[in-house]
Formats: structure tokens, C-alpha cells, sequence
């Protein structure tokens, strides 16, 4: 399978294939496929070809079909622009001007009354839609990330003078390959910022090819950011840029964003609100990797009916 280029100049990423199947309740088979891999990375059994305005269609993993399975018409086959995995989410995008965005929820419920000897658990699978993401009622605003983590560590680079606190996480001082302060899973470290005062930036800016070695270094982790202490407006104003001129800071700050793209630049007022972002980058990213539930779980099961339920314990 070959990555094309969708029109516009979208890469495409994979291919979204929809079949008809012989499963009487899941007449469908929907795969997604990555690159060139010849095997899918996801293959359900659904219930309808979309999910409709404020609605979830109820799946199931093809290798968990009560009877062997009889493929039968391709339905459509569409390119995928965007295939992202976050926790227990499954994010995909299609490269079409309608029924494009959808998103896949897999959770995992205990048995109240489990068989001795049996699993204690149980998969629910949800697929639901940008509409419907925005059509559903909130109960009230619940992020994740809102409790420090017990589990998570945050080490602090060796020589980092002054250190941010980070309120309920637990930190630890020693070496780092790479910023000033990192997430720490075990022995793993997962996510990584570099910290940077404006007078520091300042200074960072009269070697800037050691800076750009400093930032390649630290994008070399998926989970980073670039945390300055100052407003982008402060490297405008002649009386705290100093020596250097208003304009060059300007173009220093664009060099480094047209450099690197996928680099995460974040401006904070101050010191504390620097601390601040980073404490909830941490929360998120440590949330993501499955070690916090996601608030979404609960509602999404509450929504379960009893076909469900049948259907799923096959």
C-alpha cells in the first residue's frame, strides 16, 4: 500500500475500507490501514456505515465474531489523512468533505458477578462522531489532568539553579540528556521541557547554532516543550531585549519556528505561570499513558443498552 498525496497536498496515511459482512447484528467490517502495512491496525464489526447526529454506533473486534465470517461487497474505500492514538482514544480523519472526523472509544468494564476462573473484565467499543462530540451534553467541565498524579516523578536537571515547584508531584534531582525537567514513569522518561528566562533566551541568542543543537536534542522526544518566561511581546520592547534590537528577536523567534516545525514553543508571563504549565503538560502526558481514567469511560458506558451488552458477551 502506497502513501499518496490527497488533493491540496495532504499526505495521506493510510485507507479506510468499509465491507458488508454476514454477522446479522454487525452487518458491517471496517478496517483502517496504515502505510504499506499489509495488515490492519484496527478491524471491527459495526452496526452501521456512520454514526448518526448525536449518536455512538457499538462495536466489536473481528476476532470476536460467534461464527467464522463471510466477507462480501467493498462499501467504500476512503484515504485517511490523520490515524492518533491517545490512551484509550482513536482518533481518525478522512480525506472527504463530509463525514471525515470520528473517534473511537475503547473501555474496559469490570463483571459485577465474574465467572470462577474466567476474565474480570470486559471490552466496550464506541464509535461516535464530530457531531456528535458536539451535540452531547457535558456533564459539567472534568479534565483528567485536574490531580496531581501520586505515581508520577518529575526529575530535575542536575544543575538547574532555582527550580519550579510543582505542588503534589514528586520531584528528584539528576541527569538529564536533554532540558531541565522531565516526567519520569519508572526508569522511562516520557516527557521532557526546556526552560528558558528571557535573559537566558537573550543570551542563548548569540550562539544560535548551539541553541538549534539544544533544540534538536529535545525534539528528539515525541513529549516536549520549549517553556519561556516571557511574553512573545517582551522580545518586542527595546527596554528589556537590551543590546539586541526588537526586530532581530523577532526574526530569531520566527527562525526557530520555520526550523523546526514540530517543535513546542510556550510563552508564560512569568516564572510561576511557566511552573504552572508544566505541572498540567505533565498530568496530561502521564493521563494519556493509561495511568488516570478517562472521564469519558463512564459516560459512554452509561449509555449502553441491553442488545449491547448481549452483543458483546459473545
Amino acid at each position: 500500500m502506497v502513501v499518496t498525496m490527497a488533493i491540496g497536498g495532504v499526505p495521506h496515511v493510510g485507507v479506510w475500507v468499509l465491507e458488508r459482512c454476514s454477522d446479522p447484528k454487525f452487518p458491517f467490517r471496517l478496517r483502517i490501514y496504515r502505510g504499506e502495512r499489509p495488515e490492519p491496525v484496527l478491524s471491527f464489526l459495526v452496526r452501521d456505515r456512520w454514526p448518526g447526529a448525536n449518536q455512538h454506533i457499538f462495536c466489536l473486534r473481528e476476532q470476536r465474531a460467534p461464527a467464522p465470517l463471510e466477507i462480501g461487497d467493498e462499501v467504500e474505500r476512503v484515504p485517511v489523512v490523520a490515524l492518533h492514538r491517545y490512551g484509550k482514544r482513536l482518533t481518525v480523519i478522512l480525506d472527504r468533505a463530509r463525514q471525515k472526523r470520528c473517534d473511537f472509544q475503547i473501555v474496559e468494564k469490570a463483571y459485577k458477578v465474574p465467572e470462577p476462573g474466567g476474565p474480570t473484565t470486559y471490552e466496550q467499543i464506541f464509535w461516535f462522531t464530530q457531531t456528535s462530540m458536539q451535540q452531547r451534553r457535558p456533564r459539567g467541565v472534568r479534565l483528567h489532568s485536574s490531580s496531581a498524579p501520586a505515581e508520577a516523578r518529575v526529575r530535575i536537571a542536575s544543575d538547574e539553579r532555582y527550580p519550579w515547584s510543582f505542588g503534589g508531584l514528586s520531584t528528584e534531582r539528576g541527569p538529564l540528556p536533554a532540558g531541565d525537567y522531565a516526567l519520569m514513569d519508572a526508569d522511562e522518561l516520557v516527557a521532557v521541557v526546556e526552560r528558558k528566562t528571557l535573559e537566558g533566551l537573550l543570551g542563548d541568542f548569540s550562539q544560535m547554532d548551539v541553541l538549534r543543537q539544544r533544540l534538536l536534542e529535545l525534539m528528539a522526544f515525541e513529549q516536549h516543550a520549549l517553556v519561556i518566561e516571557a511574553r512573545y511581546e517582551d522580545l518586542l520592547s527595546p527596554e528589556k531585549v537590551h543590546h539586541w534590537s526588537a526586530a532581530f528577536c523577532a526574526r530569531a523567534i520566527g527562525d526557530l519556528y520555520a526550523r523546526f516545525p514540530r517543535l513546542r514553543v510556550v510563552f508564560c508571563s512569568n516564572r510561576k505561570m511557566a511552573a504552572e504549565w508544566t505541572h498540567h503538560y505533565f498530568a496530561a502526558v502521564w493521563a494519556m499513558r493509561g495511568h488516570v481514567g478517562d472521564p469519558l469511560d463512564d459516560e459512554m458506558a452509561g449509555r449502553v443498552t441491553e442488545d449491547d451488552l448481549i452483543a458483546i458477551d459473545v
